[in-house]
């Protein structure tokens, strides 16, 4: 009897120190994007079991011809996203199972919200933004990125929301098991999406109450475990407004993740507001993605370039991050990951620096980020 192995074989084409061969492999960068959205939306990962198929086999399990499929799969397999067999099958890998839309730390639809139709439209204006230091998005589509997403491409803003929910529902049990609240009766989590952050939180605190605040369209979206009728309601008080304007909650501790992207001006006001509004010694800890220091750059800084692309918005380095917070009057503490594309800055209120409350009343200036804007970025729209 003859015994076939289906120990996956060397990739094609690895990974080579040749700087010229480095090169062709990133300027093709495009095509690795593309294939990883192609088996995305066929349903690839789906389609593989736990034994090897070859691509005839799956070819018919998803209705596509079984030669481009194998194609497809060769080529991912080089990025070690799936894997192919001596035999000529193909196998999962720990890449490939994050495209499966059952896996719990499933990356599908950011995957998908990454090589949306309109990316492959402001990629190649690059050039034009770092000239101008503005988006190009109003001069391709003829309105600003949020208006085109809901207005114009439907299918890609409900792909944004999944992508949104299931990077802050991932990342919402990893920032619980960080934060330490054993001295905290009050939290508040401000432009808090969904607050996937806030029900994981008071599922982990039982003592602790918690406050929501985002946009109205976004917290009339609120998680099901802090609404009416859900287990965390009689903790929560959900509060509809921007945290550009007014923050009117109290807390001990504050909760800022992945919404000071807008422009600095932005940024400062939103701190601003939470000195304005925060408790005598109230801790305020801000999550980002960093641009530096981290072990993700790859990942974050491409993120960065393409909020300059969309919105003209920017990621933060540590140090430019450190300055918002010590300019609002914030003494800085520990500064911890929380998984390897986010950090946590600790911080608390300077006593000198808190501004009597009441008597700070921000308005927007001309040309700062719209509601729409901040809707989306409430919505944690940073991966």
């Amino acid at each position: 009897m003859t015994t076939v192995s289906t120990t996956p074989t060397t990739p094609i084409t690895p990974i080579t120190p040749h700087p010229g061969m480095r090169l062709r492999e990133i300027v093709f960068g495009a095509a690795c994007a593309a294939a990883v959205r192609a088996a995305a939306r066929l349903g690839v990962a789906d389609a593989l079991g736990e034994t090897p198929a070859g691509a005839e086999q799956l070819a018919a399990e998803l209705s596509v011809e079984p030669m481009p499929l194998k194609r497809l799969l060769r080529a991912l397999s080089c990025y070690g996203i799936f894997a192919e067999t001596e035999d000529g099958k193909f196998v999962h890998t720990d890449m490939s199972r994050l495209l499966r839309e059952d896996d719990p730390n499933s990356l599908r639809y950011i995957s998908l919200w990454c090589t949306e139709p309109w990316t492959w439209d402001v990629w190649p204006r690059l050039d034009d933004a770092v000239r101008t230091g503005s988006s190009v998005f109003p001069e391709v589509f003829g309105k600003g990125f949020f208006d085109y997403l809901h207005q114009d491409a439907h299918e890609s803003a409900q792909v944004f929301n999944r992508a949104m929910t299931t990077s802050s529902m991932q990342s919402a049990l990893e920032v619980a098991e960080l934060l330490d609240l054993a001295e905290v009766s009050e939290v508040a989590d401000i432009g808090g999406g969904q607050g996937h952050v806030l029900a994981s939180l008071l599922e982990k605190h039982p003592s602790v109450r918690g406050t929501l605040m985002d946009l109205p369209g976004v917290v009339a979206r609120a998680d099901a475990r802090l609404r009416d009728g859900g287990p965390l309601a009689g903790r929560t008080r959900i509060v509809a407004g921007d945290c550009r304007e007014e923050i009117p909650v109290q807390a001990d501790l504050y909760i800022i993740k992945n919404i000071l992207e807008w422009d600095d001006e932005s940024t400062r006001r939103t701190l601003r507001n939470v000195m304005t509004a925060a408790r005598p010694g109230a801790r305020v800890v801000i999550i980002e993605n960093l641009v530096d220091d981290t072990p993700s750059m790859r990942f974050t800084t491409a993120m960065d370039l393409l909020l300059l692309l969309n919105v003209g918005g920017a990621k933060h380095t540590r140090e430019s991050l450190m300055s918002r917070m010590a300019e609002a009057g914030l003494i800085i503490g520990d500064i911890s990951p929380v998984n390897a594309y986010l950090h946590a800055f600790e911080s608390h209120q300077h006593a000198a620096g808190a501004r009597k409350r009441g008597t700070y009343k921000p308005s927007r200036p001309a040309g700062s980020p719209s509601s729409r804007t901040t809707t989306a970025l409430g919505a944690r729209a940073a991966v």
